[in-house]
Formats: C-alpha cells, sequence, structure tokens
C-alpha cells in the first residue's frame, strides 16, 4: 500500500506537471483565485493518481475531481467541542454525587469527544465518512503522508524558481 517517499515523490511530479499542462494557464482573464484553484485541483489529482487508486481517499478526489464537493470542518464543529468541553467542566464542579457516578459521567464526555474528533477527521480526509474507524485512521496516516510530499514538491519548485529568477554573479 506505502510506496517509497521518493518513488511518490517521482509519480507525483510526473502526473502534476500532466495536469498542470492540460489546465493551460495562459488565459489572460484567470483570476489569481481561480489560478490557485485550478493548481490546487491538478495537484489534488495528481497525487490521488500517483496512490493508483490503492487508497479511499484517492478513489474519493479522482471520483470528486471538484475539491469543492468534498466536505471540509466548518466553525460550527470547532464551536461544539468547545462547548462539550465547557460542559464538561461545568458537570465536574456541579456534581456531587458517588464516585462511580462521577465516572460515568466522565466516560460519557469522553465518548462524545472521542465521537465529535471522529467526525471532524471524517470530513477532512476525502472519503472518510464513509470509513469506520480503523480504516480512518490508516488513511490518515498515508493522507497525511501525501499531503507532505505534495508540500516537499511545491516548496522545491518555489526554492528553483527564487533561485533562477536571482541575478547570476
Amino acid at each position: 500500500m506505502h510506496l517509497p517517499h521518493s518513488t511518490l515523490k517521482q509519480e507525483f511530479v510526473k502526473k502534476w506537471i500532466m495536469g498542470l499542462q492540460r489546465c493551460k494557464f495562459s488565459n489572460k482573464n484567470m483570476s489569481i483565485f481561480e489560478r490557485k484553484k485550478a493548481i490546487k485541483l491538478s495537484a489534488d489529482t495528481a497525487m490521488a493518481s500517483a496512490r493508483k487508486g490503492l487508497t479511499c481517499w484517492s478513489r474519493a478526489l479522482i471520483s470528486t475531481p471538484d475539491r469543492s464537493a468534498v466536505p471540509t470542518t466548518t466553525r460550527r464543529a470547532s464551536l461544539a467541542c468547545k462547548k462539550i468541553v465547557k460542559r464538561s467542566r461545568r458537570i465536574r464542579r456541579t456534581a456531587k454525587c458517588g464516585a462511580a457516578r462521577k465516572r460515568q459521567i466522565t466516560r460519557s464526555i469522553a465518548q462524545c469527544l472521542v465521537w465529535k474528533r471522529t467526525q471532524i477527521l471524517k470530513s477532512l480526509i476525502p472519503g472518510g465518512e464513509f470509513m469506520n474507524e480503523v480504516c480512518l485512521i490508516e488513511e490518515t496516516l498515508d493522507y497525511i503522508t501525501s499531503l507532505r510530499v505534495q508540500v516537499d514538491v511545491m516548496r522545491s519548485l518555489a526554492s528553483a524558481s527564487v533561485r533562477a529568477s536571482e541575478p547570476h554573479n
């Protein structure tokens, strides 16, 4: 399932260049936002294609080429987590019952927090909403590795661009 880091980089670069060539950035009327979106879309598609559909997230990206269709986290999810933490603190302060009841309340709060965080993670990973928890963790690790490859390649490209634009001594 896992390609060596350097092989994944080579596959990503090859597929990304092909995708960028298809985008045709020669349109002078294209805004910066549109260019950014096209570059990001081609990078996501290239990364998913480099994984050859071996992962759920890569299949989800390939089947949903418009990245805006993939759900993202919202501010509401973040606020919901904060509310749970506040509620748990309030319950702990006001609870004047036996140790067993306190453990039950704590366990219930912990389960709720884990469930909420899992839902947020599922919304971050393409295709994550259809995965169980074990698969979600494996896919998340693979997706993070792939994103890291994307960042490495883009940084290398940016630094090469800067070096190329500097005057030679």
